[in-house]
């Protein structure tokens, strides 16, 4: 039992922006459980509250700075602990939030254990803590374990961290410092544990996912990490992270389409569909050469799902580059695309850029780009239509439909027809019937 060990504290924990932040919150929960604090359902409930944030656009640290607002309106009296990229990158911004009071810890992303030993010292004390350390070169991997994600049907495994592609708009290689990939064997023990305790998907996450390796001994790659976790008794699925289309190799594919449990789903960040725009943004790729990588994929992976992110209004973008964008997204067919509207981050290369675009223009631009996005997934879901897919049910929220998502990550509800019984966590086969705005609908099939 750790040192001091605590009573009826109840903390709530809220984590913005990506899956890398999910698996760090889940271990500042397990870390805080094992002190003796519970988990609280909502800020009202809570005595502190744990607010792990993003900061990869300005939209990012706004919703976070608007989450401490309402936290501290709904609850007054509830410790608040600021912690992840944000105050990482923005030290000057997450002093003033402290001195304000809006925050009573403030701690960067360099370890998880640093963050709950910071809450715990507030537990116990009321001590207020600010605290950033920088990230170093040839920093270890954090190499925490989390046994399980009690309220998510799949778990997410953390198996890299740090970026080294400085792409010109973006600040995360900043907020994450340089590559740190976790060990095989600690993948394999991590992924035992998380099987042991019911989840039999897992999905791979990471910061930049396919620089897995490049820091560990030997020839190591992201394809070694996925047939590690693959041959793990008692998963059934492993599903990738967002992956960067100009570091996934022919031989990687081909190895990838031997291991039965990997997902066909595939979200391969594209951000512009116009050259001129990627080499601005410091893309390492052209978009012949993401169109062939997509190719080999469905080639190797019938039926697959691409999904991708998009990027409008970069700095220097004219309507022309916009218009290549629009048409090179089209020609893709995504099954999903996630836009968002190009944020200068302080810091970049991207800041200095000459060009940039005013806001109404980014989001009609953004509108544009919708509107063709929602019809290539459409036309993906209507593709669906007959087929029979295997399906994970997830937690049950809804009175009218069972819930799920099928090997290649298309949302699925079926009737449910008995409010009393649930599928979480079950797999069953289900035929597609019809297609709705962002899902099909189907019914379970022997």
């Amino acid at each position: 039992m750790p040192e001091r060990y605590v009573k009826d504290i109840y903390i709530c924990y809220f984590t913005l922006g990506c899956k890398v932040n999910q698996c760090e919150t889940e271990n500042i929960r397990q870390l805080l459980t094992a002190y003796g604090c519970k988990t609280a359902v909502s800020a009202e409930k809570a005595d502190i509250c744990v607010v792990n944030s993003c900061t990869v656009t300005g939209k990012a640290d706004k919703k976070c700075r608007q989450l401490l607002h309402r936290i501290k309106k709904l609850s007054p009296k509830c410790g608040i602990v600021l912690t992840g990229c944000l105050p990482q990158t923005a030290k000057e911004k997450a002093r003033e939030l402290f001195d304000s009071g809006s925050c009573d810890v403030v701690i960067g992303n360099t370890g998880t254990r640093l963050t709950a030993e910071a809450v715990m010292r507030y537990a116990r004390s009321g001590e207020r803590t600010f605290d950033i350390k920088p990230h170093t070169r040839h920093e270890a991997f954090d190499d925490f374990i989390n046994s399980e994600f009690t309220q998510k049907t799949r778990a997410y495994l953390k198996i890299q961290d740090g970026c080294d592609r400085y792409c010109s708009y973006c600040i995360i290689p900043y907020a994450r410092g340089d590559i740190r990939s976790k060990p095989i064997d600690s993948i394999i023990h991590d992924a035992r544990l998380l099987a042991a305790n019911g989840h039999i998907e897992i999905v791979l996450t990471g910061i930049n996912l396919c620089r897995y390796g490049a820091d560990l001994d030997g020839d190591i790659r992201l394809v070694d990490a996925v047939e590690a976790v693959c041959s793990v008794d008692g998963i059934e699925r492993v599903r990738l992270g967002s992956i960067e289309p100009e570091l996934i190799s022919d031989s990687d594919i081909e190895r990838l389409a031997h291991l039965e449990k990997l997902c066909p789903h595939f979200h391969l960040s594209l951000q512009s569909g116009c050259d001129k725009t990627l080499k601005a943004m410091n893309r390492h790729y052209t978009t012949a050469q993401y169109a062939e990588l997509v190719s080999k994929l469905r080639s190797a992976f019938p039926g697959c799902a691409i999904t991708t992110d998009v990027m409008v209004g970069f700095a220097g973008e004219t309507e022309e580059d916009h218009r290549q964008s629009l048409e090179f997204v089209k020609s893709m067919g995504f099954a999903r695309v996630h836009i968002f509207p190009y944020s200068v981050r302080s810091g970049t290369a991207a800041e200095k850029m000459a060009g940039h675009i005013p806001e109404e223009i980014k989001h009609r631009r953004a509108s544009e780009m919708d509107e063709v996005c929602r019809k290539t997934s459409h036309e993906f879901l209507s593709n669906m239509v007959g087929k029979r897919v295997k399906v994970l049910f997830e937690k049950e929220n809804c009175t009218t439909f069972h819930n799920g998502y099928s090997e290649n990550y298309t949302h699925i509800k079926i009737i449910r027809k008995n409010p009393q019984k649930s599928l979480r966590k079950q797999t069953f086969y289900v035929i597609i019937n019809s297609v709705g705005t962002d899902f099909c609908l189907g019914e379970i099939c022997d």
